[in-house]
């Protein structure tokens, strides 16, 4: 019996070290020296202070700027601890809605948000991606169809001729990785910081 169990226990403590140890430390090695804005957070400074990271979303909320996605995530209630309440954009909770195609409740709020964006751009198609949300609910990005569709509303906001924010967003479209990986997206912070650097 002793002679199995020394193996066992030898097996255990290698494979600890190697997989708990050695390889974590050696991926992280990798990702700074390859990827170094990536593994520190991709993080956005505006004068010396950081202000955001450009792998989660912000809740924009004012005519002025540029909106994300719809975020579901949520936080406890401090009131009542075993109620969730809306928390946009909360880090700590990534997640979905986790509700169906069917859902009374989906349905009811995708028909109020576009309601509210049919009123902002009348006549214009509704990108899906700015009346859904995405499964971690921090999703930065939108499509550039989403930025564009929201021009009207920021240029008359920020009583800007709406060519000058056309081009703006047109200057912010990243396309597919490689070609190829993904589709082309607009980084929201990014765009709504450079819309406050500009001057015009």
């Amino acid at each position: 019996m002793p002679a199995q169990i020394r193996p066992a226990i030898v097996m255990i403590i290698a494979m600890t070290i190697l997989t708990g140890l050695v390889y974590p430390l050696a991926m992280t090695g990798l990702a700074w020296l390859l990827f170094p804005d990536e593994a520190q957070g991709s993080l956005i400074e505006k004068g010396g202070k950081v202000v955001g990271s450009a792998l989660i979303g912000q809740n924009f909320v004012s005519a002025r700027y540029f909106h994300g996605r719809p975020s579901a995530t949520t936080e406890l209630d401090a009131e009542n601890p075993a109620k969730a309440i809306p928390a946009p954009y909360a880090a700590d909770r990534s997640g979905g809605s986790d509700l169906g195609p069917t859902s009374k409740a989906l349905i009811e709020r995708v028909r109020a948000a576009a309601k509210t964006l049919a009123a902002e751009n009348p006549g214009v198609p509704i990108p899906v991606d700015l009346v859904t949300t995405s499964a971690s609910g921090l999703d930065p990005d939108i499509t550039p169809a989403g930025a564009l569709f929201q021009v009207p509303r920021v240029a008359k906001a920020r009583g800007l001729p709406e060519g000058v924010v056309r081009r703006l967003v047109l200057d912010h479209i990243r396309d597919r990785f490689l070609g190829v990986i993904g589709e082309p997206y607009v980084n929201v912070l990014k765009l709504n910081l450079a819309l406050d650097a500009d001057r015009r």
